[in-house]
């Protein structure tokens, strides 16, 4: 019997939807693309508007899915309340923040009162991921089936309805400072300032990130609890240790993203590290769970497509008000990118590496 025999046997009713799923979405994007190109209604500014506002919810993105593809390396535990965790960051730098304003500082002195709001931030999201991994995770560690599972769960219902109890449920706004309205003009065209500072300072934070986790002991310790931990601990690594740093570099990320979540946005409450959290979890699952690089990839490439694509796919095909369909867009292509490649971006060259 052929192996082109074979294949057609084993090619079934769910390879068929498959396949026609893949051609139909294809389809969409390929004549929406086109017809929006070619109807020529936005201009250059206001893709680059597009683009540049990608960037920047793709670098908050990013960070937040270090937390998690970091926590899932050395734990095999998918830490569902680290978008709440962010949640704390932001609402720690927010009281930082009206504090700096009302006093004047955040005027006249932004470099030192960004520094003071990141700094509370950090320390909070920190102490907060440390204590949810001592109290909540450790107890769990050794246990197998869905109970960490659920008490991540559970530690992120806790988190949210503790800070609605503590600040109330009402949305509270982030002070919003002239300097952070004003923008750059780089050959004509506008870029916000606040975009610039988004992105540039997440990827000094990512680079350091990787630089720690790449270059010192304690990073190469992280490394081979992920890969073995029991084989790390034959070798005198504390893989307690390990993990705690682990979560503290977590919350450090999460602090950071979410007071670059609040800036853009202007807007804390407590539910509001439920959407950016889910987000970024698929940024890491498509960038390859376990990987930083990866992570890093895909927070960019989900904000991309989260700004880029509902104008670009939608618009030409006469769909009204596309960009209320972000989310349906950001989600359908991060499903058939792993229908395409289930191991994410770089979790192929992840495997051969560990292989």
């Amino acid at each position: 019997m052929s192996a082109t025999t074979l294949t057609l046997r084993r090619f079934n009713a769910v390879d068929v939807i498959l396949w026609l799923l893949r051609i139909g979405v294809l389809l969409i994007v390929v004549i929406g693309t086109l017809a929006t190109l070619i109807k020529a209604r936005y201009t250059i500014a206001q893709w680059l508007d597009f683009v540049m506002f990608g960037l920047t919810i793709g670098s908050i993105y990013a960070q937040i899915a270090l937390g998690y593809t970091m926590v899932y390396g050395v734990l095999r535990l998918i830490n569902f309340a680290h978008g709440d965790i962010v949640m704390t960051g932001a609402f720690a730098g927010y009281f930082a923040a009206a504090g700096f304003d009302r006093s004047g500082l955040l005027e006249s002195r932004p470099v030192l009162a960004m520094a003071g709001i990141l700094l509370v931030a950090v320390l909070t999201s920190t102490c907060i991921a440390v204590l949810t991994e001592r109290i909540a995770y450790r107890p769990f560690r050794r246990v197998q089936g869905l109970a960490p599972l659920i008490c991540a769960i559970g530690v992120s219902f806790f988190l949210e309805q503790t800070f609605r109890g503590l600040f109330g449920s009402s949305v509270k706004s982030y002070p919003d400072p002239s300097w952070l309205r004003a923008a750059f003009v780089v050959f004509g065209f506008r870029i916000p300032r606040v975009d610039v500072l988004v992105i540039g300072l997440a990827l000094v934070f990512m680079a350091l990130l990787y630089m720690v986790v790449q270059r010192t002991r304690m990073g190469t310790a992280m490394r081979a609890v992920a890969e073995d931990a029991e084989a790390a601990a034959l070798m005198g690594i504390d893989v307690n240790r390990v993990i705690v740093f682990t979560f503290m570099l977590g919350g450090v990320m999460a602090g950071i993203a979410g007071v670059f979540y609040a800036f853009l946005y202007k807007q804390v409450y407590f539910f509001m590290g439920f959407t950016p959290g889910i987000k970024a979890f698929g940024a890491a699952v498509l960038g390859g769970i376990g990987s930083i690089p990866g992570a890093m990839l895909g927070g960019f490439f989900l904000g991309m497509v989260e700004s880029v694509g509902p104008t670009l796919f939608l618009d030409g095909i006469g769909i009204p008000a596309p960009y209320q369909l972000r989310d349906l867009i950001a989600f359908t292509l991060l499903i058939m990118v792993l229908i395409f490649r289930p191991q994410g971006i770089l979790g192929e060259r992840m495997a051969r590496k560990r292989a």
